[in-house]
């Protein structure tokens, strides 16, 4: 990872959060993946319930947890947690939404998928961002592996899930797109 400083360049957060419908008709929402907390802190401010936030690395929670004590943010739960291997350890048709931002680029993406949706409710969301793989960017996996949005939905059981809302540019580095549970 960059620096902090010049990690959040690379993200309008206010447009991302808007583009993938991340508010306050949220009740309770999953982030696989706090890094620094780039989403966590304005998700918790904008969504109604709890943000259960995962992460492999434990430095990274313990920057989002200093956050969420200097912000006075007291709805966001933090685990280390690899949910490839452990799963989120919530229960069944629980959560509203699940954020997957740039993390599809894994060997096994799919395994996101199911367990975004052994964990949502019928009509639950899952808003997914990802860096693009038609331009050069200054940051991101090698281009070699980003899955453009073409591949995401061909990796999508339409059996579980639909789209919610079509693949969409967000400016200058991503795209991202909704799906919804069945």
């Amino acid at each position: 990872m960059p620096t902090e400083n010049v990690w959040t360049t690379f993200f309008n957060v206010d447009l991302i959060l808007s583009e993938l419908y991340i508010n306050s008709k949220i009740n309770d929402l999953v982030e696989i993946g706090s890094g620094y907390g780039t989403f966590t802190i304005p998700t918790a401010r904008k969504i109604k319930g709890k943000l259960y936030s995962f992460d492999i690395e434990k430095e990274m929670l313990d920057i989002v947890r200093q956050k969420l004590t200097n912000e006075h943010l007291e709805n966001v739960i933090l685990e280390q947690r690899d949910i490839l291997t452990q799963t989120t350890g919530l229960a069944d048709n629980s959560i509203d939404y699940v954020m997957l931002f740039n993390i599809l680029h894994h060997d096994s993406p799919i395994d996101f998928f199911e367990e975004a949706y052994r964990i949502l409710k019928p009509k639950g969301k899952v808003g997914i961002l990802h860096w693009r793989s038609d331009i050069s960017t200054p940051r991101g996996p090698d281009l070699s592996i980003r899955p453009n949005p073409d591949q995401i939905l061909q990796w999508i059981d339409r059996l579980k899930f639909n789209v919610f809302k079509e693949p969409v540019v967000i400016e200058p580095y991503h795209y991202g797109l909704i799906l919804s549970k069945l």
